[in-house]
């Protein structure tokens, strides 16, 4: 999809298109959402107050997000084949800049992995994420994707996670209203807090094409750090082969 017809495509989002130029396009791949209910008081600590807490029914929610992407390029650049392709990790959770005029509902990352120690440092340096080096693996098998992430940052907490994955039913989209409209039709990210400010860096996409998943999760330590306890249910899964993205510089939230 070109870059043209990713950003005319806006009817399914919940707030318009940033109108500042695009600085970043991406490609991800292989995407798996697996998502938790959580208590919201295990949460607030670990999020700036400035944000509010995303609940869908009362219910806050975590979620890790295993996948791989290519293309990766500035605005007005070709992808360079040393820092275009690479797996990444996610752990996060859903946030409002408070409510009122101009709230945008995001996402908040408490941990980002990727396998490539250069798109690391580049990406805590421009979007002030927490971002950690890992050795990571993502392969389609016969099976699924076997996706593997041993994080190796100096000095950060150890965090680990293991699985095969697989999509289990034919492409949908969330309906708006809907849980999976809530969790995964987002179009913001929020910083953790630097030097007392939270900053804002709104993306664009296509609606998420999304499968039902089947999911065997050998390791997953990647919450253990925070105090965060999973509940012993099984987590939501679902999967999409395929997005293209378009993210936007940093801007400060005024609240």
């Amino acid at each position: 999809m070109t870059s043209r017809s990713t950003i005319e495509y806006t009817a399914h989002r919940p707030f318009p298109v940033s109108d500042g130029p695009w600085i970043m396009k991406q490609i991800w791949h292989d995407l798996l959402f697996v998502h938790w209910p959580v208590d919201i008081e295990m949460l607030r600590p670990l999020v700036p107050s400035a944000l509010e807490i995303d609940t869908f029914d009362s219910q806050a929610w975590i979620a890790i997000t295993p996948f791989w992407m290519s293309g990766v390029r500035p605005r007005l650049l070709p992808p360079l084949p040393w820092l275009s392709r690479f797996p990444e990790l996610n752990v996060r959770t859903y946030v409002t800049d408070r409510t009122g005029p101009g709230a945008k509902p995001g996402v908040f990352f408490f941990s980002l992995d990727a396998g490539n120690p250069i798109a690391v440092m580049t990406a805590r340096w421009v979007f002030q994420l927490p971002y950690f080096s890992a050795r990571m693996a993502a392969r389609r098998t016969g099976k699924g994707i076997d996706y593997a992430s041993y994080r190796n940052h100096a000095g950060s907490p150890p965090a680990s996670f293991r699985a095969c994955y697989r999509p289990a039913g034919p492409v949908a989209y969330a309906a708006r209203g809907s849980l999976e409209y809530f969790l995964i039709e987002r179009y913001c990210l929020y910083t953790p807090a630097v030097a007392g400010r939270v900053y804002r860096g709104e993306i664009h996409h296509a609606p998420w094409p999304l499968q039902a998943a089947e999911a065997e999760i050998m390791i997953n330590t990647m919450v253990d750090a925070y105090g965060i306890g999973l509940p012993p249910t099984p987590p939501l899964l679902h999967f999409a082969r395929r997005q293209d993205v378009l993210v936007w510089s940093l801007e400060r939230v005024r609240v």
